[in-house]
């Protein structure tokens, strides 16, 4: 006997088991009903595992909202500064304006002594005006990440700069709970061909977007320098943070503070405002 023949007498054996399951009208129909079932319950088990993957968050996608959760489409803002070293302290009243995700200014107003220091970034130029000398200097990128007027606050970190959104890879690594929120802790790692002077940058970012904690790393994943939020407030008619300390941690007895006095939010700034000669000339 071959195997078509073999196969063919297996085939009618089987069958022939079947009448007195089957014949039977409703048995018939009770079979083909959980037949037709089974597709409809694997997919009901697969689908709530889809939901959470579809509903999983994005890392970059939580960075980049915490960035424009800050600026709006524009905002308008007021902040002390305050740096403090163990023999001194001083505080400057700065003014700052950001348009969309690329453009910022933000200039000294107090004391007089400092009053007109200024700092514009668009795209990734960024130019500094000195009214001590009447200069516009333009910064190098090699020097985005040096001190702001002697604070702990770097050029990049003054302007609020975007890069991490798009220079790094981020992976959510963690989930909090504090006082009542989600808090998202987001790794970043650059880039092979980001120019940048970080190893790795760790941030904590809540459930409506208020920064808690930016971390810097150097090449050796060493922590250099944190920024703290300390206070949350409402202003401009969302939740920011309010009150920040930027500590290197070599030296925790030196750090930098930003109160933050007042807030709008996408208000109608004129482009002219992120021009170098409203840099050198307010109007």
């Amino acid at each position: 006997m071959n195997c078509v023949t073999g196969r063919s007498t297996a085939q009618h054996q089987h069958q022939a088991n079947w009448p007195s399951q089957v014949n039977n009208p409703n048995k018939k129909l009770q079979i083909l009903s959980a037949l037709n079932l089974f597709p409809v319950i694997i997919v009901g088990l697969l689908l709530p595992l889809t939901t959470v993957m579809a509903q999983s968050p994005d890392a970059q996608a939580i960075v980049k909202a915490s960035i424009d959760h800050w600026r709006g489409t524009s905002s308008y803002t007021v902040m002390d500064m305050t740096i403090h070293r163990p023999q001194w302290q001083r505080t400057m009243r700065m003014k700052g304006w950001t348009l969309g995700d690329n453009k910022s200014l933000v200039r000294v107003v107090e004391p007089r002594k400092d009053a007109g220091n200024s700092t514009l970034l668009i795209d990734s130029q960024m130019w500094t005006f000195l009214p001590k000398i009447n200069r516009i200097i333009k910064i190098p990128s090699s020097m985005m990440s040096q001190k702001w007027m002697g604070s702990d606050f770097s050029n990049k970190d003054i302007a609020r700069s975007d890069d991490i959104v798009h220079q790094y890879l981020h992976t959510l690594i963690d989930t909090e709970t504090v006082d009542g929120h989600k808090v998202y802790v987001i790794e970043s790692i650059p880039k092979e061909d980001a120019a940048v002077v970080w190893g790795m940058e760790v941030v904590k970012v809540r459930d409506d977007y208020v920064l808690i904690t930016h971390a810097f790393y150097d090449q050796d994943m060493v922590l250099v320098k944190q920024l703290d939020t300390l206070q949350i407030s409402e202003m401009g008619g969302r939740t920011i943070a309010a009150r920040q300390r930027m500590i290197k941690l070599e030296q925790v007895e030196e750090w930098t503070e930003i109160n933050m006095v007042s807030a709008e939010f996408d208000v109608t700034i004129p482009p002219t405002t992120f021009t170098r000669s409203n840099l050198r000339n307010p109007r």
